[in-house]
């Protein structure tokens, strides 16, 4: 086979056989395939599309580039979960001990903030110790024996994707849904999963903000997911707002302990946590239905088994075994801290949730580019919701930061973020469950 004639059929809008796909991809990891190959055909595919069994065989192919996990001597369902990203969105903090606590097993393998986007890893950066690229062994380790593990990529899980990607990024090409769709599951399915739920973010806030391309983003990643034998669904959910009200990293990690313990809990994040819960709960066999998964999963919140296991993780990991009493010892926050008043009073109408992400890069909070060191120490807090009844005693934020430029920096973007009208408007939640039925 050769490169170019693979290229030019799907240049020509032909349908390439799960063959012509290994070919390829193993030229991607091997090196054999060029850059500027590789770039064409994913113009290509920009342009043309792939058909399911494709989408399905560079998924497969990607997958296999590097090592698939095999948890065959664990006594339980293997599940994980990803999301598309949002701002305040730290729902794998909690939802991955929750699931340990019902009997699950989660291997969750994890990324780093990417644009507005926060990233889980970053916000476990923030616990002094805890190891996020631990040797496969303890990660297996503590998998088997605490029930959940939250670490990051290592460089043998799909590495053709890893290059793969690197060069989407520069050449316009990250927009497609089906390289998106690959992309996705490659990783997620090299940890050797059984089960997989998606939450699939929609609005302003959003990787993909419009709703429509939402849906058909989940129905890809859904229906590929399926066809590679993994039992796959997806939750359309609502990022209009951000879903804590927190953003950044040790702030976020602060407000998940915070959840765990019962001490503060944000209700759209309790929504949205416990449906992402029930499902995987639904799809991985250990509820026999969503309503069951809910009463599940919410016992294992409010009995403090979550907490425990999210403490046994830490442990296991490296942090501090009093981590979760004494998080205010652990957890540095910027010493400078100054609310964000709007320049009005009247209820929250809108919300430019992306602007709010954008602010905590810009305190350092986040990458500009993915070599960038960050701060875990700044964010905010205290963020206001659509339907908060705004007014000088009640601001919209609360800014944690390291200088007086950095403050007035957030608080500019903050209010420029954030719309006040005379009456309260709805907050979102979990918009539709997408499964291998959905039409």
């Amino acid at each position: 086979m050769l490169p170019q004639e693979i290229i030019r059929k799907k240049r020509d809008g032909g349908t390439l056989t799960a063959a012509e796909i290994q070919f390829f991809v193993d030229g991607i990891t091997s090196g054999d395939v060029t850059e500027g190959q590789i770039s064409a055909l994913a113009m290509a595919v920009y342009f043309q599309g792939m058909e399911l069994d494709e989408r399905v065989a560079l998924t497969l192919a990607m997958r296999d580039s590097g090592t698939v996990l095999d948890w065959s001597e664990l006594d339980g369902p293997v599940v994980d979960k990803h999301s598309t990203g949002g701002v305040g969105d730290n729902t794998s903090l909690m939802l991955a001990p929750a699931l340990a606590a019902c009997g699950a097993f989660v291997p969750m393998i994890s990324g780093r903030g990417l644009g507005h986007t926060g990233g889980t890893l970053d916000k476990f950066d923030s616990i002094p110790g805890y190891v996020t690229q631990p040797d496969n062994d303890l990660f297996r380790k503590v998998t088997k024996e605490v029930g959940c593990a939250i670490i990051g990529q290592t460089a043998n899980l799909a590495p053709a994707d890893k290059r793969f990607y690197g060069i989407r990024d520069v050449t316009a090409t990250v927009e497609s849904i089906h390289l998106i769709t690959a992309s996705i599951l490659s990783k997620k399915l090299a940890a050797g999963l059984q089960g997989l739920v998606l939450d699939v973010k929609s609005g302003s806030g959003a990787f993909m903000p419009s709703h429509q391309d939402s849906v058909a983003l989940a129905k890809s990643l859904v229906t590929v997911a399926n066809g590679t034998g993994v039992k796959t669904s997806a939750l359309i959910t609502d990022m209009n707002e951000p879903l804590a009200s927190a953003a950044g990293n040790a702030i976020e990690m602060k407000n998940a302990v915070n959840f765990l313990t019962g001490d503060a809990i944000d209700p759209r994040n309790w929504d949205i946590t416990v449906a992402l819960c029930a499902e995987m709960l639904l799809i991985s066999g250990l509820a026999s239905d969503r309503d069951e998964g809910t009463v599940k999963i919410e016992e294992a919140f409010r009995s403090g088994a979550a907490a425990e296991k999210f403490s046994q993780m830490v442990t296991a990991l490296g942090g501090p075994a009093d981590f979760i009493d004494n998080m205010e010892d652990h957890l540095k926050l910027a010493p400078l801290v100054a609310d964000i008043h709007a320049d009005g009073e009247g209820f929250v109408s809108a919300i430019d949730t992306r602007q709010v992400g954008i602010a905590v890069v810009e305190l350092g909070g986040g990458r500009v580019r993915a070599a960038d060191a960050i701060d875990h120490s700044v964010g905010l807090d205290n963020l206001a919701g659509l339907g908060d009844k705004i007014d000088a005693h009640r601001p919209i934020a609360r800014v944690y930061a390291n200088s007086q430029d950095q403050i007035d920096a957030a608080a500019a973007r903050i209010k420029g973020a954030y719309r006040l009208g005379d009456a309260p408007v709805e907050s979102g939640t979990v918009y539709q469950i997408i499964d291998r039925d959905t039409e």
